[in-house]
């Protein structure tokens, strides 16, 4: 093989390769850490000042009548040849109107070295936040952000040689951020492996990306090189102090995890599973077991989380108030217009506080939903469940309507449950998880209505949101979330619809252990919200 075709072929390779990310701890001293931190906030100044230039270009674009009645004419014309021409028109504009990539990307190049900012890092920022722009053109973006006071954005460099370089020294990965060198803490025996396959690979690179190459052209499989691909710094405050963190990103796929006992940590099941995901909860039927529980729950209810992080909140507006009452007017809303704000040490303590429940209460969320997706994986290998729609309960309702007695319907939606409970979230962790170990993840249309079919009646039969447990035309009572999982797990892969001979088939075993389910829950007490199952 020539070097050009080589060279080709390992370049394609590289893009379509899997990739995982490897989290580790640095052992920077404090004070290098703290300089971290300061590059960190340079980063988000010059991002921001960025920002503001691409948000004023692409405003003064939405000004423009002939843009967004170009943006109608592409959403409504279904023909190949006038849509591409209208789309040359919208590029066009873009170019008049500098929202560009080649814009922003230059626009970043004197930004960065006003601050004193890496050339790498500077690039990198500018792709986060043309990213941003896309979303905003092609997608259901509003608008572009800023980067608030006290966040630190992340430090990541796009080549594994430059910004962040990577070195081997006893077997130990060193890597080098201008003038400070630092290492890694490995923790356990993952990272360790994690480690140990990178440093094997930088042995011996070229013969593993030649034998990878080889590979990719005879099948078209990607085997794991673990070459490090590039490092990211990600400094965090937990618990009042800076810590810096590396996320690397390694090609292939990650080493598997194991018990203290040398026993695989993660087992595989095989089967199919359906799943009901609602806003506060998910059930799921499979061949050995059926579940109903809250999402995103860890040990005991996060209840008590959630109402300590809204008594804070409360309790820093008050301080807020009371500190700035010239910010406010009689009827307490805030005054329009530019306004100064004071803030006492109370404030400040009562916010620290806030944020590090904040930030406790994200990880055991993160844990929560890894923990319920490697279960999930342990039952079954394919995976049935509905298209998402948290985003779309977010919405607050346009509509003003009245109730029964006269009185205004709230606006709003699940807007607070979904930010607790993370469905969407938890849906794409459970894709993630079963297309990676080689399952399969199935959303079936919107015309299957698991929540509407009866298959005792053999029709579909609309019911009220607030009906959690309901009769069958049978007579059978079933939990609603339940039951709906039950017709998930009875999907018809030939018709992609409901398989009405497995449910008559099925029915009778799975509701035995449903009840079996809904009576532990109310024997131990079990608080599953929205569930409609009382537990005294």
């Amino acid at each position: 093989m020539i070097d050009e075709e080589y060279n080709k072929i390992l370049k394609q390779y590289h893009k379509v390769s899997e990739r995982h990310i490897l989290a580790v701890e640095s052992d920077m001293p404090y004070s290098d850490i703290l300089q971290v931190v300061t590059l960190s906030d340079k980063i988000r100044k010059a991002g921001n000042e960025l920002v503001a230039l691409m948000r004023k270009n692409y405003e003064q674009l939405l000004r423009t009548k002939r843009y967004r009645k170009l943006l109608v004419l592409y959403g409504n014309t279904g023909d190949k040849n006038k849509r591409k021409d209208l789309a040359n028109q919208l590029s066009e504009m873009q170019k008049d109107y500098n929202v560009t990539w080649d814009y922003c990307r230059k626009s970043m190049i004197p930004i960065g070295k006003k601050y004193g900012i890496d050339a790498v890092f500077a690039l990198t920022k500018a792709e986060d936040i043309w990213g941003g722009v896309e979303k905003c053109l092609y997608g259901r973006g509003a608008t572009i952000h800023f980067s608030k006071y006290g966040e630190l954005p992340c430090i990541r460099s796009k080549q594994i040689n430059r910004g962040i370089p990577m070195s081997v020294k006893e077997e130990q990965l060193q890597f080098k951020l201008g003038k400070i060198n630092f290492g890694i803490k490995v923790v356990d025996r993952f990272q360790r492996d994690e480690v140990n396959a990178i440093v094997s690979y930088l042995a011996e690179s070229e013969s593993i990306d030649r034998k990878a190459v080889n590979t990719f052209k005879e099948d078209g499989r990607c085997i794991d090189t673990y070459r490090p691909c590039y490092a990211t710094l990600v400094p965090k405050i937990i618990r009042g102090k800076y810590r810096v963190y590396l996320h690397l990103a390694i090609e292939g796929k990650s080493k598997p995890k194991y018990n203290r006992d040398g026993s695989l940590r993660h087992k595989y099941g095989k089967g199919i599973i359906g799943a009901d995901i609602g806003t506060q909860t998910v059930a799921y039927t499979s061949n050995t077991e059926v579940g109903l529980k809250n999402l995103s729950e860890r040990g005991n209810s996060i209840q008590t989380s959630e109402r300590k992080e809204r008594l804070l909140h409360r309790a820093m507006d008050r301080s807020r108030r009371a500190t700035n009452p010239q910010n406010y007017n009689d009827d307490g809303s805030i005054k329009k217009g530019r306004k100064d704000w004071k803030y006492s040490n109370h404030y400040k303590k009562l916010k620290d506080k806030y944020y590090e429940l904040c930030r406790i209460n994200a990880v055991n969320r993160q844990l929560a939903i890894n923990e319920d997706a490697n279960h999930l994986r342990s039952l079954a290998n394919t995976f049935v469940t509905e298209e998402k729609n948290a985003s779309k309960l977010m919405k607050r309702a346009k509509e003003t309507t009245k109730n029964e007695k006269g009185k205004f319907n709230k606006k709003k939606r699940f807007g607070k449950t979904i930010k607790n409970r993370c469905p969407s979230k938890f849906q794409t962790t459970v894709q993630k998880k079963f297309e990676v170990t080689g399952g399969t993840y199935i959303e079936v249309s919107n015309n299957y209505r698991a929540s509407q079919y009866d298959h005792t009646a053999d029709d579909y039969i609309k019911k009220k949101l607030s009906d959690r447990l309901y009769k069958l035309r049978s007579g059978t009572e079933v939990q609603r979330d339940w039951y709906s999982s039950f017709l998930l797990y009875c999907y018809d892969y030939r018709t992609n619809s409901i398989d009405k001979n497995k449910c008559n088939m099925e029915f009778g075993r799975f509701y035995n252990m449903e009840k079996k389910l809904i009576e532990r829950i109310k024997v131990n007490k079990i608080k599953v919200l929205n569930s409609g199952i009382k537990i005294g």
